[in-house]
């Protein structure tokens, strides 16, 4: 059966994540540190973010995670009880502030989602990332009407690699396993994507290349700029109009 249905991760597939992601983790833990060194670096490695180099590393644990994993971890560095609401709920403002002005883009996605829904396709955005943080920066960028909805870890389906989302999606919409895809750049989308049973996709424009991800993946590719011509080729066509 033919594709009809393509989901998206968010960041690492059409944001970059670290030009998003790296500035706002220095600038949320500046704040939760209050100029305490000592507490700055605590923080820093518990999410794995290199303070001397304002980068979060390819091993931490919050790339493919979410704030809501992270929020009681810090809470405890902090001497805070886990699970505390009133801290998860600043943690979540802080970062959503902090990401909505780095948001950037992996080349040019308006013009990809574009064409596939010229195409035919139905797009959403299935994401670790919160459901409000998502749209935000969906909408900053002029990306958020193509999509038919943006689910984040918060909205009530669980989060990657489960497959709540992208079964979310599929019933909210009427679509089968076998026309669905979930195109992403970590493994926890490609094991979301099998739990689901739809196709999976990585692309290699996060943290992962091809050898890593494609043990576990349908398809890999470098980025989305090529999922059209993909689609072609799974589709049995060969030929590809370009975007006008």
């Amino acid at each position: 059966m033919q594709l009809r249905a393509l989901l998206f991760d968010k960041d690492g597939t059409f944001l970059d994540f670290a030009k998003t992601w790296n500035a706002a983790t220095g600038e949320v833990i500046a704040a939760l540190s209050e100029g305490d060194s000592g507490m700055a670096r605590r923080l820093a490695k518990i999410v794995g973010y290199d303070l001397d180099r304002s980068v979060l590393l390819p091993t931490s644990p919050f790339v493919g995670s979410s704030v809501g994993e992270l929020s009681p971890l810090w809470a405890a560095a902090l001497g805070m009880p886990a699970g505390d609401a009133s801290f998860d709920e600043r943690l979540r403002s802080l970062f959503h502030e902090a990401t909505l002005h780095a948001a950037t883009p992996i080349g040019e996605p308006a013009l990809i989602f574009e064409a596939l829904r010229a195409d035919g396709y139905r797009l959403g955005v299935i994401t670790n990332d919160s459901e409000l943080g998502a749209k935000a920066q969906c909408e900053r960028l002029g990306l958020a009407h193509w999509f038919d909805a943006i689910l984040g870890y918060d909205s009530g389906h669980g989060r990657k690699p489960e497959a709540g989302q992208v079964v979310a999606f599929m019933e909210r919409f009427g679509f089968q396993p076998e026309e669905t895809a979930l195109i992403g750049d970590t493994l926890h989308d490609m094991h979301a994507a099998r739990a689901a049973g739809v196709v999976g996709i990585g692309v290699e424009s996060g943290f992962m290349l091809a050898n890593q991800l494609g043990p576990y993946a349908d398809h890999v590719i470098s980025d989305i700029s090529q999922l059209r011509q993909l689609l072609k080729e799974m589709d049995g066509h060969t030929e590809l109009v370009s975007p006008g």
